[in-house]
């Protein structure tokens, strides 16, 4: 994004982001709030949130951090109070947070493996817009971020691709629920070199071979996904609400 004119489409808009202190979910805050947002960041630990904080405001982006595991009851409501306590409305939700603790096969993974799943890559989505919804402000607009997992659940993440394909349908259900007041639509990744992917991009072999399943020979860049949420969460993407938006370099997906 460096020397490339950025479109200021969120100026005048609040944009909370979950687990935003580091790989997709800060790079999607970061052109948010390049673009204009006030963006409200989140993740577990206060020193992750401090340093975000901190090189967000390095850019000159109005921000806001705040402490929050998304399956705490106590720490969503505060997001939410936070953000309204200094900016009075909430126009954009990125739904971020997920977890993928186990790499077993799904009739080998324990029960409080699957709650945990569950509670944080599809309830925590529900349970923040709970929260957030009667403050969303007419013409808002939520983005899940599921994953190419979702289509096709590999065998060493097949749950945590299962909790994903929820999302595709989550996507659906409250789009027609949040209408017409607020869009909501998801966003797919492919494999993009984070923290959270690491097992793939740090082993070599691996690697090659997810970049042999794209069209276009490479892994995904955070900033990819940063473009394709804020197309969505844009009033560029005003009439679009319900989809789900794959962004993967033609990883295979669907018809």
């Amino acid at each position: 994004m460096e020397g490339t004119k950025i479109a200021k489409r969120f100026e005048g808009k609040v944009a909370i982001v979950t687990a935003s202190t580091q790989g997709i979910g800060f790079t999607i805050a970061e052109r948010l709030g390049l673009e204009g947002a006030s963006v409200v960041i989140s993740s577990r630990k206060q020193k992750n949130v401090d340093e975000a904080v901190e090189k967000l405001k390095s850019r000159g982006i109005e921000v806001l951090g705040v402490v929050c595991h998304v399956s705490n009851a106590q720490q969503r409501k505060n997001l939410i109070d936070k953000t309204i306590q200094k900016y009075g409305k909430i126009d954009v939700v990125v739904s971020n947070a997920a977890t993928n603790p186990s790499v077993d096969s799904i009739l080998q993974t324990q029960e409080s493996v699957l709650d945990k799943l569950w509670d944080i890559n599809v309830k925590s989505s529900i349970l923040i817009l709970k929260d957030a919804g009667p403050h969303m402000s007419k013409g808002s607009s939520v983005v899940i971020i599921s994953s190419i997992a979702g289509y096709h659940p590999p065998a060493s993440m097949a749950m945590y691709g299962v909790t994903k394909t929820a999302l595709l349908g989550l996507t659906k259900a409250l789009a027609a629920e949040m209408a017409p007041n607020t869009r909501v639509n998801c966003v797919a990744p492919g494999f993009v070199p984070t923290h959270f992917a690491s097992f793939i991009t740090e082993n070599d072999a691996l690697r090659k071979e997810v970049e042999g399943r794209t069209m276009l020979n490479r892994l995904g860049t955070t900033q990819d996904m940063a473009a394709a949420t804020a197309f969505l969460a844009s009033d560029d993407a005003s009439y679009i609400t319900g989809e789900t938006l794959v962004v993967a370099g033609g990883t295979p997906s669907r018809l």
